[in-house]
């Protein structure tokens, strides 16, 4: 590897300062730094890096996401693949580890813990101890991914249980996932050996995770923003800057260099939000990088100032990847399955029946930039013996159709999108991926989902209008390039906001309320599911 020297204000994220320097890269690695009298008023910061965030929801397969990503200072993720598990399996494990080394890109994953996410829905895969324990092996994997099942740890379910142990002989790390949790249960989640958490949204909740020893990751993506609550707790004490999930739209506009924004805009100090994105992670989960010194990997981004982060100039390994926000490496993605079953469904199929003029019903609220939902009691109108949406009260139905089978689909109403017509569908539904649809007509959300089920991604219908971003990898990613994925998606949101929907991220926000972890109500392809209780429950009262 070629030898590179480059000049300016180096961000010593050890020692809190910042020195005029000249850093010399060769063979991979910083093997000078001479501090300088004068330098050039950029800056030089270690390698960013995203700490917590899931490849398959920025709709970009990983080659792709590089391309996008690497350009804005990320040289490295930590990424866990549970989407794709969740579908495909080891398969589509494998498949993201060879996408993934087609790039400069540091691609550091986890292994899925909960491949299925939950006993409360089907998915497309299992994978048990043994496949886990043939991930960790792996150096490319750095740690267990989040353990979702906290309810399983709490309960010493020993599927969990198993996989965290065999982490531990490994010497890797444990990710959690324990949305609300506090008190003892919280203590014997921790004492499991489980050592982080992104799912905070009060400064109160990760000031006791934090004390109890969690590294708390502070979330800033597309359908959770958490930054502004944590903020207090942020600014006080050490922890991550994570993403989690990021869509392509987002991308586009920026990736961990808009967190470094975000975070000294709010009053973090521009040392203490580096640290959060270099060297704490890299401590954490024993990466390469995080950090500029003599013998350490040469990972390196050039900013113009410590406010906006706008970023010149990217090394990973020594060599120079971009600039000028662009990416001076090209993808080649690499393919794999749809794994969809075509679906042919009718108008009538997706509503329910009901006597009388009224029917009173449970509904799930979607809560905006929130992965959480709520529950409503409401009375709906009842038109030939069928449920109807409501679009006076934003009352609309909810179909989940299983993506492995053809089977009855899964009916409820949701709250939240604002649509006055027409109807929305998606093969992107966490953990399992079902195909999920909402609409004020039931006659657009079966075209919609027979859509989808086709080509994958996402459909808009309204009347005799569909527009479709198709995600050929899974149903979950595309191959094609951030800027295609990008635009079609605005093509989709702009049609959306003409019928009425507000939500900034309606996709993610859809996606999200199958996911059975996280409160209040949830839909699965075995019913309507109250997360707190742990039980189904019947949309209608």
């Amino acid at each position: 590897m070629a030898r590179v020297e480059v000049a300016g204000q180096l961000v010593d994220v050890i020692n809190g300062k910042i020195v005029p320097s000249k850093v010399v890269m060769e063979g991979g690695k910083f093997i000078e730094i001479t501090h300088m009298a004068e330098a050039p008023q950029h800056f030089l910061l270690p390698g960013l890096i995203d700490a917590h965030i899931h490849i398959e929801s920025s709709y970009l397969c990983p080659s792709r996401f590089a391309e996008a990503a690497v350009p804005h200072g990320t040289t490295a993720t930590v990424s866990d693949p549970h989407e794709i598990a969740n579908v495909i399996g080891m398969t589509g494990i494998a498949y993201m580890l060879l996408d993934a080394e087609s790039v400069p890109l540091r691609f550091n994953f986890t292994a899925p813990s909960c491949v299925p996410a939950t006993k409360y829905e089907t998915s497309g895969a299992v994978i048990g101890v043994k496949e886990i324990e043939s991930m960790l092996e792996d150096r490319r994997f750095v740690a267990l991914g989040e353990v979702m099942d906290f309810q399983g740890v709490l309960e010493g379910d020993p599927g969990i249980i198993e996989k965290i142990k065999a982490t531990k002989k490994y010497w890797k790390k444990v990710d959690g996932h324990c949305p609300g949790l506090i008190g003892r249960p919280l203590v014997k989640y921790i004492n499991a050996g489980i050592s982080t958490d992104h799912e905070c949204t009060t400064s109160d909740e990760a000031e006791e995770k934090y004390f109890l020893g969690m590294w708390i990751q502070v979330r800033e993506g597309s359908a959770s923003r958490d930054m502004a609550k944590l903020m207090s707790f942020a600014k006080a004490n050490e922890c991550m800057l994570v993403s989690d999930d990021l869509r392509a739209k987002d991308l586009v506009n920026g990736h961990i260099d808009v967190l470094l924004r975000k975070a000294v805009s709010m009053g973090m100090s521009p040392m203490h939000a580096i640290k959060a994105v270099t060297s704490w992670p890299a401590w954490h989960y024993s990466l390469p990088g995080g950090s500029i010194g003599v013998g350490r990997t040469a990972d390196l981004v050039i900013v113009d100032d410590l406010k906006d982060f706008k970023v010149r100039e990217v090394y990973i390994n020594g060599e120079l990847v971009a600039k000028d926000g662009r990416p001076l490496f090209s993808a080649e993605p690499k393919r794999t399955v749809l794994a969809i079953a075509p679906q042919d469904r009718s108008a009538n199929e997706l509503t329910l029946s009901a006597g009388g003029d009224s029917a009173a019903v449970r509904v799930i609220e979607v809560h905006r930039d929130s992965i959480e939902s709520g529950c409503v009691l409401t009375e709906l109108p009842v038109v030939n013996g069928r449920i109807q949406a409501d679009i006076r009260q934003d009352v609309l139905l909810l179909a989940l159709v299983d993506r492995y089978a053809v089977g009855p689909p899964v009916l409820g109403f949701i709250k939240g999108f604002g649509l006055k017509r027409g109807a929305l569908a998606s093969s992107v539904a966490h953990d399992s991926h079902h195909l999920l649809s909402v609409g004020a007509s039931p006659v657009d959300m079966a075209k919609a989902i027979n859509a989808v089920s086709h080509s994958g991604g996402h459909a808009v219908v309204d009347g005799e209008l569909m527009e479709q971003l198709p995600l050929d990898v899974a149903g979950l990613m595309s191959s094609a390039s951030v800027g295609t994925v990008s635009a079609q998606e605005t093509i989709l949101m702009d049609m959306l906001n003409g019928m009425g929907c507000a939500l900034p991220a309606p996709f993610s926000t859809l996606s999200f309320q199958s996911l059975l972890v996280v409160p209040e109500l949830k839909i699965s392809n075995f019913g309507l599911f109250d997360v707190r209780k742990a039980e189904f429950v019947s949309p209608l009262l």
